[in-house]
């Protein structure tokens, strides 16, 4: 039962990755009317969480992307955490 719960634990994280990854690629491809766009709003959307949690911990007036890389960094740490934690299991 636990290597299933990581394994569905590591698959949420990696999904938060990619779409911190689609984030920033919307952002770069649509520019300043990115908000107008759908699919950057569904991305900000379901990154909103981790990108708070990583705000929270910086200090204040931090820029949004550094904010975001950080973000990315650490569920990328995790993600790969967990991917040991799998293997050591098994």
């Amino acid at each position: 039962m636990l290597p299933f719960l990581i394994s569905a634990l590591r698959a949420i994280v990696e999904m938060l990755g990619l779409a911190l990854l689609g984030l920033a690629a919307m952002a770069v491809l649509a520019g300043s009317q990115r908000q107008a766009n759908p699919i950057y709003r569904l991305f900000e959307l379901i990154t909103r969480a981790p990108r708070r949690l990583v705000a929270a911990i910086l200090p204040a007036g931090t820029p949004a992307v550094v904010s975001g890389v950080l973000c990315f960094v650490i569920l990328f740490c995790l993600w790969v955490g967990l991917a040991l934690w799998r293997l050591g299991l098994g």
